[in-house]
């Protein structure tokens, strides 16, 4: 038993380190794309905890159940949240608002 708990704590810690090699070195210009990704997966994820719960038998499960689905459904909205104010960033401002800037500088 507690072999298989050291490989599984190793297979975590290793996962940890390259997870976060692999987001330290995307570009900004490509993280909103890979968060609608994510946010595709959590959606999966969602569903899976849904039949989880619904296969549920005794109240323990269906206490575990319900908690999936509800972090599933916060990490899918706030994804989707976080994704839409970033791509608001990208977008073009009016330009009444840029001359109305302008104004103010001169």
């Amino acid at each position: 038993m507690g072999n298989v708990l050291l490989q599984y704590a190793t297979v975590l810690m290793l996962t940890i380190f390259v997870g976060i090699e692999i987001i330290a070195k995307v570009p900004s210009i490509l993280h909103t794309p890979l968060m609608s990704g994510s946010n595709a997966i959590h959606g999966v994820i969602l569903v899976g905890s849904m039949l989880i719960l619904g296969a549920a038998n005794t109240n323990l499960e269906e206490v575990l159940g319900f908690l999936a689905v509800l972090l599933a459904t916060l990490n899918v909205v706030g994804g989707f949240v976080v994704t839409d104010r970033m791509l608001e960033m990208f977008k073009a401002k009016p330009k009444t608002a840029v001359k109305k800037t302008e104004e103010v500088a001169q």
